[in-house]
Formats: structure tokens, sequence, C-alpha cells
């Protein structure tokens, strides 16, 4: 290819040599993208660019009909199966459909207008039929059931021919294994693999958390799973299934199912247990296709899946037959794409953001780009690991990516766009709000402010947990408050919650006199607390309540533990490396000190006492867990009581758990118990053995 060619430009009619020259090099390019997206799963440019060069492609070989040949992207559907599994050739092709190159609403007048000039139709003829359905962004699926029976599951595959997958599609439980007795003895439903964004997320957080790498894209995620060789993988993995047609099937006895329109058909997929879209409906003419592609874009951000569009169908089977196909496409039926959410840009920098919890988070400063229907200009990197897995740096063209309501993201790093040598991107040691200083815990990726009580962008999260029921206790300071008190400036630290007064609250929108004086008296009541509730209510990173209470009880006061080393914290029941370098360096910070302090200024008090030894402790190495609801005592004061007496409340039972305390609806827990020979108490059992007394 000439270095200076531009593949999207049409040429001239006389320039046939050179028409051929770009049809070639189009139709590489196109061969390589549709490899890399449907063979290796792993897209190299966005949809939206992929498109441009079809369109391009098949513009210049409607000019050059001559230039067109069968193996020509625009005259096979793409995607080889791969060699490691069985190809499936289809009963009936898996054709791919037009696609509207129109994305606003007017795609949908050129489609009801091109099937009613196929159809012969007069202006003044009624409206057509049609049913309209979502795109769904996964993977085309031909599942076959042969005498109710789900017998083999294939890949579309280059649409002849695909790949036998059904080791894996077994694992999806949406997909029915068998079929009601009234099915055609050979049924083909055709339909979609797909992954929730939901699902895709805590997914990539799950790989994120264990230092792995992340994947690109809900579609590709569940492709790539699809195609295991190995089902274990696939099972992971939290796949789902929509139909939407069928392939073959036999001709079906009298009295069984006989389908007039596609939505009958559909219908009888529901009935038969196959998952169909809530959005499917029938739209009848022009006018209804478009409200259901604006009603669906507007609503797109709120599906739990992916999609890039919507599909209309002509409703009529028979009129189906009659308009029938062209080459590799059906004329009755069309896929309307959205704007696309995937698109090209350049990073101009790399700012950090840090989070309600003190989290660091890279994000890329972008070169304003067009996506998903909105203009972007910043998109996470996540953390430093995931920078450096994508090769990112200042100045690459990248692909990003929106969809839904999640942030925008840096998908990957377009190869060979890089201008020149950029340094490598490197985490700030100190916090960019406050200054204190920044960690990554061992065996974590992601990097964390020191500040949590002092930070200002952790203020909010920080007001929250200190006031929750299992800290400090403060009735009535929810979130709205919270909200309320900060972006007002009225609190800025801890210490001011009890440095509010009267006037100070009743100035704040929807705070009547009643309800700020219910808050001064629950902050009056919180000063009296226990230091177990005060030390969790701290917000230190790796103490939960357990821990806050070990920590009391093995020190007895706040003052040995703001002075133990990190020898001295790995000495307490269950804190081990991780947990005793995330207290020392909290307690480490002079600003989380000074708030501690200024905390004790204002009156917050409990009591204190000599280090408990725990061995000591009546129910000192026991293990018990509780289930069931007890006649006086709540889930959580038991739990109290139990640790308070040196036991270790678990969650579930095993042969070293020494108790199972039961109440009334107790489930798989005593059973459990029962079944291991463990000793069951109700409350009177569990009173006892507190010493309590019947």
């Amino acid at each position: 290819m000439p270095k200076n060619l531009d593949l999207f430009s049409a040429p001239a009619q006389s320039e046939q040599a050179q028409a051929a020259i770009k049809i070639g090099a189009l139709r590489r390019q196109l061969d390589r993208w549709a490899h890399q997206y449907y063979v290796q799963d792993a897209p190299e440019v966005p949809d939206a660019e992929y498109d441009r060069a079809f369109r391009a492609l098949q513009a210049l070989e409607a000019q050059f009909p001559e230039c067109v040949t069968p193996e020509s992207p625009t005259q096979r559907v793409g995607g080889a199966p791969r060699p490691e599994l069985t190809p499936v050739r289809h009963a009936v092709p898996m054709l791919s459909i037009h696609t509207e190159t129109d994305v606003s609403p007017a795609g949908a007048l050129a489609f009801d207008a091109r099937v009613r000039r196929e159809l012969g139709l007069a202006p003044d003829a009624p409206p057509v039929a049609y049913v309209a359905e979502l795109k769904f962004d996964g993977l085309a699926m031909n599942l076959r059931y042969e005498a109710g029976a789900l017998v083999q599951a294939a890949t579309r595959g280059d649409g002849e021919v695909g790949e036998d997958v059904t080791h894996n599609i077994r694992t999806i439980r949406q997909i029915p294994l068998r079929l009601p007795s009234d099915v055609p003895a050979i049924l083909e439903v055709r339909g979609e693999v797909y992954m929730a964004r939901a699902d895709f997320e805590r997914l990539n957080e799950a790989q994120r958390e264990r230092g792995q790498k992340t994947f690109i894209n809900p579609r590709n995620t569940a492709a790539g799973a699809v195609r295991q060789l190995d089902p274990a993988i696939a099972a992971q993995r939290p796949l789902r299934f929509f139909a939407y047609g069928l392939g073959e099937v036999t001709p079906v006895a009298q009295g069984g199912p006989d389908f007039a329109t596609h939505f009958d058909l559909l219908q009888q997929l529901k009935q038969w247990g196959f998952p169909v879209a809530a959005q499917t409906t029938q739209a009848l003419g022009a006018s209804e296709l478009v409200a259901f592609h604006e009603r669906i874009a507007a609503e797109r951000d709120q599906l739990p899946y992916d999609i890039d569009g919507v599909v209309y169908k002509v409703d009529s089977l028979a009129l189906q037959r009659q308009l029938g196909f062209k080459t590799r496409e059906p004329r009755w039926a069309v896929a309307h794409k959205f704007p696309a959410q995937e698109m090209v840009t350049r990073i101009e920098g790399i700012d950090v953001q840090v989070g309600r919890t003190g989290k660091l988070t890279p994000v890329a400063r972008l070169a304003p780009v067009f996506v998903g229907g909105v203009t972007v200009t910043n998109a996470t990197l996540h953390n430093l690991f995931e920078i450096r897995k994508k090769g990112v740096r200042v100045g690459d063209e990248v692909i990003v990516r929106r969809a839904g309501d999640v942030i925008p993201e840096v998908v990957g790093v377009v190869p060979g766009k890089r201008p020149s040598y950029v340094a490598n991107f490197r985490m700030p040691r100190q916090c960019p709000i406050c200054g204190s200083a920044v960690v990554r815990e061992p065996g974590e990726a992601n990097h964390r402010c020191t500040g949590g009580l002092f930070c200002p962008a952790q203020r909010k999260e920080a007001l929250l947990h200190f006031a929750a029921r299992r800290a400090m206790d403060i009735d009535g300071l929810g979130e709205k408050l919270v909200d309320q008190l900060v972006d007002g400036a009225v609190v800025r630290t801890l210490p001011d919650l009890y440095r509010i007064g009267l006037v100070g609250l009743t100035a704040l929108e929807r705070m009547g006199e009643k309800s700020a004086q219910n808050l001064l008296a629950a902050l009056e009541k919180s000063k009296s607390t226990t230091l177990p509730r005060f030390l969790f209510g701290l917000g230190i990173r790796q103490v939960g309540e357990a821990t806050a209470k070990d920590l009391a009880r093995h020190f007895g006061s706040l003052d040995a533990i703001l002075q133990a080393s990190t020898e001295q914290l790995l000495q307490v029941r269950d804190v081990g490396p991780v947990v005793a370098e995330a207290i020392h360096t909290f307690l480490a910070q002079p600003h989380n000190v000074e708030v501690i302090e200024q905390l004790r200024a204002c009156g917050v008090h409990w009591p204190e006492g000599p280090p408990a030894e725990r061995t000591q402790l009546p129910l000192a190495g026991m293990t018990v867990v509780l289930t069931g609801t007890l006649p006086t005592l709540s889930r959580e004061a038991a739990k109290d009581l139990l640790e308070a007496a040196g036991a270790k409340v678990a969650g579930s039972v095993s042969k070293k758990t020494s108790y199972v305390v039961a109440g009334e609806e107790a489930g798989s827990k005593l059973a459990k118990a029962q079944e291991l020979g463990v000793p069951v108490l109700d409350e009177a059992g569990l009173r006892a053995l507190l010493g309590q007394g019947a």
C-alpha cells in the first residue's frame, strides 16, 4: 500500500487500479481487526473505527463491482473457528444483518421506506408491522436441541461454520438443558451470550485486588469465557443469555407450535423457558420504530447490560420470506446503532484523585471525544498496575470506553502512535489533597492516603463511619446531613461535630429546632462510649469491630495503643503484619493523633483498665456461632457478651466450633452443627455458659 494512501476516500471512476489497491488494503485491515475481535477476543480498535472502514469498503465495492470477490468481508460474516475447538457446520447459516449508517432516529425511517419499496406498497397503504428488539453487545450462539435435550452449542464463526462450545454453554444457568415435550424433534434456538455490567465490574475489581490482568469489556470477557477449553473457567464467569430467533426446526406434528409472526415465535420461546429481553415489543410503522429507538437510547445507561443499538424485524414471517436475502443480509431486518461507546483520543495528562476512602486513582486527562452520546474529557486508569499493564503514557492515542453509568475508562493504547519517548507515570509519595504519606499495603494494587481523619477528600466518609451505630452511634447524623455539614464548611474534622451549636444547626436547610435539639442530644450521649467503639469509629484501615475489641482488651487504654510499636501490636490476637503496619502507620501521623486528642478534649470518654490476660477470660479459646433469633438478646448483644468473655464469634460452623447458639428459625448452621456433633445451646444455655445463671 502506498505510504500516504487515504483508505477512507473514494477514488474517481477512472482510477480502477488505485481503487483495487485501496479495496485490498481495506480488506486486509478489516480481516486483521475481525480476527482480533472474533478469534483472539482482543480488539485493537473500537467498533466505530471498524464500522467506518467497513462502510468505506462497501462504498468502493458499490462503485467498482468488478472488484467484489467472495472473500471480501462484505460477503461473509467474519470470525474463523479456533483450531482447538471442533468445527460445527450450521444447518441454517447464521448470517448477520445490515447496519443502518444513520445513528439518528431517521435511520428507522430509512429502513421502513426500504421495506415498503421492496414490498411494492403504495404510499397510502397501511403501515408495516415490525418487532423491535435490543442489539446486544455479546456473542451470538446457536443452541441445538434434539428430542428436547441440549446436544450442541455453537458460535456463529464465519456464518457457515462455527465452534462447538457445548461444554461451556452448559454452565449458563439461564439456558435450559431440557425442554418441554411439545417442542419439535430438532429445534435450534439462537440468541446472545453476554455479561451484565455489574458482574463485569465485580470480576475486574477482583482481578485488580489480586494484581491480575483486567478484562477489556463485557463482550470480549463473555466471548473469551465461552471459547475456553476448560469449562471450569466459564463456570466462574457470570455469563447470561437472551434468545431472539430460530435456526433449523423440523416440521412439527399437527397441533404443535406454529408461528405466523416473529413476535409469536418469541412468546413461544419464553414459554419453553428461554429468556427474552423484556424491552422487545411490536411496532406499527416507522413512527413507532422511531419512538422505540428514542426510548431505548434514553434508557440505555440504566440497562444492566451493554447494547450498541436496536434491531427492527418485519413481524410477518410470510413477508420475511417474500423479502428474502441480499448476499449476506436479510432484507427484512436491520441493526440501528447508537453513537459509539468506544472511541480513540489522546492522553494530555495524568492527574490523581483521592476518593472518600483514601484510595488514590490516576485519571487520564483526554483530548475531548464524543463517546456514547456525551463528550468525555477524563477517564479512569484505576491504579498504577493497570497503567503499567496497558503501557499508558502521556501523549498516547488510546481507546476510551464508556458504558452506562460506569466511569469512562482507558481500554488500551493504539499501537504505533506514540510520538516520542515519554517517562513512565509515577504515583505521588504525598497525598495531593492533604500532604499525608501515601502507602501501598503488601498484596494490594491500590495506593492510599494515610490522613484519614485529616484529609478533606475523606471527610464525609470519616464522619459517616464515626457516627455509625456500631461505632459512636450518633442517631440522626446521616448522609444528607453530613453532605450539608461538609459542603457548608460547618464541619471540617471529627471534633467539629461536638462544637456545633443550636444556631449553627438550625441554619441548615430543612433542619428545624426540634431536629437540631435531637441531634445535639445524640452527640452529647455519644461522648460516653467504650474504647472498642471509639477505636472502630476512627476508621483505621484493617481495624474492624473484632480487632478494635482485641486491641482494647489487650492494651487496656488508648495511650498504651498510641505508644505501641509494630512488634507490640503483633502480640494482639488475630493481628498480623498487614494489620499491625496499618495501625502503626495511622497512629504515626501527627494530625491523626491531634484529632484523637481534640476528641478527648471535647469530652469523649470511656472506661479504661489494666490490660486483660485473655487466657484468664472464662471463654478464652472457644469459638461460638450464632444462628436464628433469640428470645431476649439481639444478635449483636449476644456477640458482645461472648467476645467480652474471650470467645471468638464465627460466621460458619466447622469441627473446631465449640458451641452453636440457636434461636427460632435457625437454618443451615443448626443442621451443620447437628451433622458434626457440635453442642447446641439456647439462650438459657448461653447465659449459663456466660455465668449469668438461668
